[in-house]
């Protein structure tokens, strides 16, 4: 009977190590050969044989045979790392193999690479790989160096731990509402730390496994085509996976980009609901996709699945997100909440966790749109009423002249008929008071939304007036409820009203969710200053906003779009935004009106033919500058008298501009042209980009358009930058075939640094995409940048130069009322402003403010890049002292006064020294802040002589000021103190002193002889004092005391001055 061939392994630790050893059984009925192989699979390759052995068996044939095998394993499989292993491997899995060949002895030495799949007999087992840091330490039988050895042993029990994170990333945390502008908010998703989580993202590119979660409440369905919810921008700026917008039914429109390179778009059969809160969700998985809407109660009200025989493509760090609007769409109306993606994961509605946080503002919103459904309904069919009675009545008064009169001298129409119900009457009588005492005889639109919007701006109107009065403050808490209509009917200058007394108890409580409420209506509502509030809030992270660069942007982006429209438009309450402090004399005095006397002047120079005159009249005419209230068309009257009378070249280019663009004048291109060619002539930079500009609109002639504007950008004219950077962009750059973004941004951005508007808005784009590779991502840059153009909003300068003519003409109580207003959007001048205000009339802050005014808006100030050195002086001052509430706190007084050392004001430095004659010590990080060599850091001397120096020399060199006094005073002392230490000079002072007391007894025994009493004089300071000759002799002074100004009664009264005694 013939044997059957057989093989058995017996593994007695199945760990993988080194000293593993396994048995191996076999009987072999023909000569054969015994293959044993180990093969592993790594995270990186799968299949690798890592451990072979073989050996021939001729003579034991048909004898069971049993044969003792150590198996030997990579060391990077089974040491952990060391100083030598540096990179040992995680083995997933590690497979033995066992089999028997009949072979020739010749055949023995001959690869066979399918042996295993014809072997006669074949077995194999599992073997247990080992984590990397349960294996031990290989003995290398090597000796390190102590040095090596030393370092290694730092490190030795150091696990690393891999990064915490999880595919869940929160896009929105906080409400934002979205006016359905061109803008949104921008997020940008990085490659995963933890390397298991990035090998599952890149494998799952072309598998893609997500789901997004986005609360919403939806104002409006898309008024035309689509409005984007939520979509990805690769890098070549087109859509990819996933693009989920709304169409102009409320369908859900869902965009993927497949495999093979073209896009594929399906809607769903449902539409959204309108004004209620709900989350829209959407998982994606290879070829399908599942939407559904969910509920406040977390119940699906709608659910639909869609699945495609492709599946689509998904690279999630190649490009960009966008919320809301972009250049490429306009937003959703809408305002929503937290959004959360789930980058690996396909979940169901119950997994989603995605909760709405703040129950409060989320109720607020939706009781604020519920009644402003019943003021619209009631103020429209109000003024229905009216108009249609005062329309029958009209017919009347055509054949009656009675009647007619009647009519013109009784007053205005009233509806005292009322349709409505008494308990909706009730709780709408304010409203209901306020509309009887309108006048409904002026024109008022057909349009139902027009209607309710010039009703909500007569409300409006008739309230600011109210408080603009003398005292009219005072009846701010009884405008709310007319205010609230009038945000209701759609007027959301009122809404930011009500957002500011909300957040500044202006006149009523502190409030804050009412705050945040109608701050966020008047920004759905596209209200600037509301906008601009959110953005300042988010930007700096206060008043419980969360500090959040990427929402910041979104709302700082609108405006900065918003303000180069603006500009352009000759319409509307703007005025040109100017940096006016109260501090400043002299340009309050400069400050005028049409009947002031800076504007008369001017006005009587222009006449005689000055040509700066001239300009300089246009100019505060056409941009509403300087006090004056803008008037374009008096502004054009003057730069054409200019332009045909002194032949300045500014004003001829002026002139051709409005010709061209047909601003407050008839257009006129020919005559346009005529003027811009010869303003050229003159060799003025602007008026030669002009030229460029006429041939590139109004010609298409690329060439000489692309002539004209390097010439200009020779000059330094930053229009002709940013127009080349367009001719690259578009593609049609003479001579460069394509379009050419890099090149474009390098203009674009030279542009932005001469200040171009437009320049600077494409590069804070660059900055939050981060899309080009010569902008790296920066948030923080591109909200800076598109807040510097946001600040330049001529409705803010509107209202700034309201509160600025208020405080001329002592209207404290609108002063008051405006600065707040501006201070509230994040400008500075007007936070400095107005805590000047307040310490100047402390009364009318208490009174009306629930803040403490001072300290908010001069802390406000300082966390501003560009404010001024005299508010680092006053945060330092308050901080050094105590201010009220606030306790001391020395390292931040001195890090105020550096702060205002940098900025170049000498007063900085002198407070700075101050200090360290007290006997406080200057923080090292402070001094070397300020450059100050370390060499000094330990000496008070020495440091002291640096900044009185320094002090000095940022001074006005040509007077007398407290810091050269101040120097001379230390340099006096330091010289009598190397007097007093010499041994000679101390016994001849000793004893010249002794005669001069001698003297003195002999005098004063003559004088004792007579009856009369002299006046007794105080004695001198025969040495100067060190500074502690008084609590408050070398105490920083407050800035209101002292400010470093030529007014020598100030100066008299400084301490540290030798020619004052103590």
């Amino acid at each position: 009977m013939d044997s059957v061939d057989f093989i058995h392994l017996n593994v007695l630790d199945k760990k993988v190590l080194n000293s593993s050893e396994v048995s191996v059984q076999y009987l072999c009925s023909k000569p054969c050969v015994i293959n044993l192989e180990a093969v592993a699979s790594s995270e990186f390759r799968t299949g690798v044989p890592v451990y072979r052995k073989r050996w021939k068996d001729e003579k034991n044939i048909d004898v069971r045979q049993t044969r003792q095998i150590h198996l030997k394993f990579p060391s990077i499989m089974v040491y952990r790392d060391d100083y030598i292993i540096r990179n040992s491997i995680i083995v997933h899995s590690v497979i033995l193999y066992a089999w028997i060949s009949h072979q020739s002895v010749s055949s023995y030495d001959v690869e066979q690479n399918e042996s295993y799949q014809e072997a006669v007999a074949k077995n194999y087992t599992f073997l247990e790989a080992v984590p990397p840091f349960e294996r031990p330490y290989k003995d290398h039988k090597v000796c390190l160096q102590w040095g090596a050895d030393y370092l290694w042993m730092l490190q030795a029990n150091k696990i690393p731990q891999c990064p915490h994170e999880s595919d869940g990333v929160q896009i929105l945390n906080f409400i934002y509402a979205s006016s359905g502008e061109k803008t949104g908010i921008v997020k940008r998703f990085e490659q995963f730390e933890n390397r298991e989580l990035e090998t599952v993202r890149q494998h799952q590119i072309d598998y893609p496994m997500f789901t997004v979660s986005i609360w919403l409440y939806l104002l409006h369905h898309c008024e035309k085509d689509l409005c984007g919810i939520l979509y990805f921008i690769d890098p070549k700026e087109m859509y990819s996976t996933p693009a989920i917008f709304l169409n102009e039914e409320g369908y859900v429109h869902v965009q993927m980009h497949l495999i093979r390179g073209d896009d594929l778009a399906v809607k769903t059969s449902f539409s959204l609901p309108l004004k209620q809160w709900f989350r829209l969700d959407l998982s994606f998985k290879g070829g399908q996709v599942e939407v559904s809407s969910v509920g406040k109660n977390l119940k699906r009200q709608h659910h639909q699945s869609f699945i495609f025989r492709e599946d689509f493509y998904c690279d999630d760090t190649a490009g960009y997100f966008v919320l809301g609007g972009s250049g490429y769409v306009n937003g959703i109306e809408a305002f929503f909440g937290p959004v959360k993606y789930y980058r690996l994961n396909v979940l169901e509605t119950e997994q989603i966790s995605n909760p709405l946080h703040d129950k409060e503002i989320v109720e607020q919103i939706e009781n604020y749109y519920e009644r402003c459904m019943d003021i619209q309904d009631i103020v429209y069919e109000y003024s229905h009423i009216v108009r249609k009675g005062q329309q029958a009545q009209r017919a009347c008064y055509s054949e009656n002249y009675y009647l007619e009169q009647l009519h013109k001298y009784r007053g205005k129409s009233t509806c005292d008929a009322f349709t409505w119900r008494k308990e909706l009457r009730e709780k709408y009588h304010t409203l209901f008071r306020l509309l009887q005492e309108m006048d409904f005889s002026a024109p008022v639109s057909e349009e139902e939304s027009d209607t309710v919007l010039e009703i909500g701006q007569r409300i409006f109107e008739k309230i600011a007036k109210n408080l603009s009065n003398p005292d009219g403050l005072s009846s701010v808490s009884s405008s709310v409820p007319f205010l609230v209509d009038s945000s209701c009917c759609g007027y959301h200058k009122a809404s930011y009203f009500l957002a500011v007394m909300f957040e500044t108890g202006l006149g009523v409580s502190v409030d804050h969710t009412k705050g945040l409420l109608y701050s966020l209506v008047g920004a759905q509502g596209n209200e600037r200053l509301s906008v601009m509030n959110l953005g300042y809030k988010h930007f700096q992270g206060i008043n419980n906003y969360p500090l959040d660069l990427e929402l910041s942007y979104a709302y700082y982006s609108n405006i900065a779009i918003k303000t180069s429209l603006d500009q352009h438009t000759i319409k509307g309450e703007q005025a040109f935004v100017e940096t006016i402090r109260l501090m400043d004399d002299e340009l309050l005095k400069a400050q005028t009106k049409e009947n002031g006397d800076v504007f008369m002047w001017l006005k009587h120079e222009a006449t005689r033919g000055n040509a700066a005159a001239q300009q300089r009249l246009a100019q505060m005419l056409f941009w509403g500058q300087q006090g004056v209230a803008k008037n374009p068309e008096a502004a054009i009257e003057w730069y054409a008298k200019g332009a045909i009378e002194t032949e300045d070249p500014v004003l001829i280019y002026d002139y051709a501009i409005v010709l061209f663009k047909g601003q407050g004048v008839k257009k006129n291109t020919k005559l346009a042209l005529e003027l811009m060619k010869k303003a050229a002539a003159k060799g003025l930079p602007q008026a030669v980009n002009g030229l460029g500009w006429y041939y590139h609109n109004f010609r298409r002639d690329y060439r000489k358009a692309a002539k004209h504007w390097l010439i200009a950008e020779e000059l330094g004219n930053p229009d002709a930058s940013y127009n080349l950077g367009v001719l690259y962009l578009d593609g049609i750059y003479p001579g460069v075939p394509g379009r050419n973004q890099t090149v474009a941004a390098q203009y674009f951005y030279k542009a932005a640094q001469g200040g171009h508007i437009e320049g600077t808005l494409r590069c804070s784009l660059y900055y939050i995409t981060g899309n080009m590779k010569e902008f790296p991502r920066d948030p923080e840059k591109a909200v800076i940048w598109a807040k510097h153009i946001a600040e330049k909003n001529g409705y803010l300068g509107h209202v700034i130069r309201k509160a600025l003519n208020a405080y001329l003409e002592l209207s404290w109580h609108e002063a008051l009322l405006h600065y707040v207003l501006a201070a509230e959007t994040g400008i500075e001048v007007s936070q400095s402003n107005l805590a000047h205000i307040c310490e100047e009339r402390p009364d009318l802050a208490r009174k009306y403010l629930a803040i403490d005014c001072v300290w908010r808006y001069y802390n406000f100030s300082v966390s501003q890049i560009n404010a001024p050195s005299f508010v680092y002086l006053k945060m330092g001052d308050f901080y050094y002292y105590g201010y009220q509430n606030q306790s001391k706190d020395l390292d931040r007084s001195a890090r105020m006064y550096a702060q205002a050392a940098l900025e170049g004001d000498s007063q900085g430095f002198f407070n700075l020294a101050l200090l360290i004659e007290e006997g406080n010590s200057i923080p090292s990080y402070i001094l070397d802040y300020l450059e100050i060599d370390q060499a000094l850091h330990s000496g008070n001397t020495s440091l002291l002589q640096e900044l009185y120096y320094r002090c000095w020399n940022h001074s006005n060199q040509e007077s007398i000021s407290p810091c050269s006094l101040a120097l001379l005073y230390f340099y006096t002392r330091v010289f009598w103190n190397n007097i007093l230490q010499s041994a000679l000079i101390y016994f001849m002072g000793t004893f010249l002193l002794s005669i001069l007391v001698a003297f003195a007894v002999h005098y004063f025994q003559a004088l004792s002889a007579s009856d009369s009493l002299g006046t007794r004089s105080e004695p001198s300071l025969a040495e100067p004092s060190s500074g502690n000759s008084s609590e408050d002799a070398t105490r920083p002074v407050q800035q209101d005391e002292s400010t470093l100004s030529n007014d020598l009664a100030q100066q008299e009264l400084n301490p540290l001055n030798p020619l004052v005694t103590s």
